[in-house]
């Protein structure tokens, strides 16, 4: 699946990449990163490939990263107007003041007048709140981003690391006072972290929010570069123990490269293609610090994992889900007396990948 064979998200007419570039490393404010010339070239090298998704936040690197962007497309005319910016709110920008940061009405204004006046723009795609202000009145949060749409300074908006129960009641929300609806939802989601199988992702799907999950490589954890024989616990202070991979992780790490060997690609290659092919999964992002590092990632749009592979994976990955869940996996024999039915797509049990029909 080439870059540039975009799909929509969520229930919505924007298309995006199928993977998006997360743009959390540009900027050395934080004491790592890349410098502004290579992510320019970082990101143009996306350009070029077909991509068009980009994700940055008010905060990363201290607002460098909105910058470093905003700068550059400056520089092309045109180029900006191709692409689908998305950035965060809700961060706290201004240290000692309360009303910098969160879902309020003040803080929300604010900082998409600053976004917009770093990216150097006159509107933003697609608007993440990045994270749940209990705070903050829901309401107040989703009719402050309704005014941002109608004023024509942000189109789109969705929720990035919020529980199930409230991006539903906010989806609800939208729908019942005619308020702009969530499009999207950004979650983490890797081979280690599956917690989200279990409510968040069956919630998108049926409320229309597409899937754009972060770190599907666990913080580099699934790129092969640890093992059981690189790395030792080392009374609870080698690099395993910071990272903290334990049993579970390893075995995942050993299912991971025995596939990615068989398929021909890097460990993290498969790891990226194995979250992509997930049911309910739209655009995965993406990170890269160097250029070697965004060929590497991009080349995941090549992988093929057979059906067995996929299940060796599931496999080594599975993970219990909170209640009811385990309960109700054995429940459709007592509903169903002993008959087959099928169900739709939108089965919260059904975490297959999808079919080319379902992705496209």
């Amino acid at each position: 699946m080439p870059l540039d064979h975009y799909v929509t998200l969520g229930r919505s007419g924007l298309r995006v990449s199928p993977l998006c570039l997360g743009t959390m490393t540009f900027g050395m404010d934080w004491g790592w990163g890349s410098t502004p010339e290579d992510s320019a070239a970082i990101l143009d090298a996306y350009l070029d490939r077909g991509g068009n998704f980009i994700d940055t936040a008010n905060i990363y690197t201290k607002g460098h990263s909105e910058h470093i962007i905003g700068e550059h497309l400056a520089k092309t005319p045109g180029k900006r107007d191709r692409l689908v910016i998305a950035t965060k709110c809700t961060g706290n920008m201004i240290p000692g003041d309360p009303n910098g940061g969160g879902g309020g009405r003040k803080s929300l204004i604010n900082a998409v007048d600053e976004s917009l006046r770093r990216l150097n723009t006159d509107h933003i795609d697609l608007l993440w709140s990045h994270f749940w202000d209990k705070h903050t009145p829901i309401e107040e949060m989703l009719r402050t981003f309704d005014d941002l749409v109608r004023s024509g300074k942000v189109r789109h908006i969705g929720l990035s690391d919020h529980p199930a129960w409230l991006c539903a009641h906010a989806q609800h929300l939208c729908r019942a006072n005619g308020w702009e609806p969530l499009i999207g939802l950004q979650i983490e989601y890797s081979l280690i972290e599956r917690s989200v199988e279990g409510e968040l992702l069956p919630m998108a799907q049926e409320l229309g929010m597409g899937v754009t999950p972060w770190s599907p490589l666990k913080g580099g954890i699934l790129t092969g570069k640890y093992t059981r024989d690189s790395i030792k616990q080392d009374e609870g202070r080698g690099a395993a123990w910071e990272r903290k991979i334990d049993d579970r992780g390893f075995d995942i790490i050993d299912a991971l490269v025995e596939v990615a060997n068989e398929a021909g690609c890097t460990p993290a290659q498969a790891a990226l293609k194995w979250v992509q092919d997930r049911s309910g999964v739209t655009s995965t992002i993406i990170g890269a610090r160097t250029m070697e590092q965004l060929d590497a990632n991009l080349g995941a749009l090549g992988v093929e994992l057979s059906p067995e592979q996929t299940a060796r994976l599931d496999e080594a990955s599975d993970m219990p889900q909170a209640f009811p869940h385990a309960f109700l996996g054995n429940i459709p024999t007592v509903i169903q007396g002993g008959t087959t039915v099928n169900g739709d797509s939108r089965d919260p049990w059904d975490m297959a990948p999808k079919s080319d029909d379902e992705r496209w």
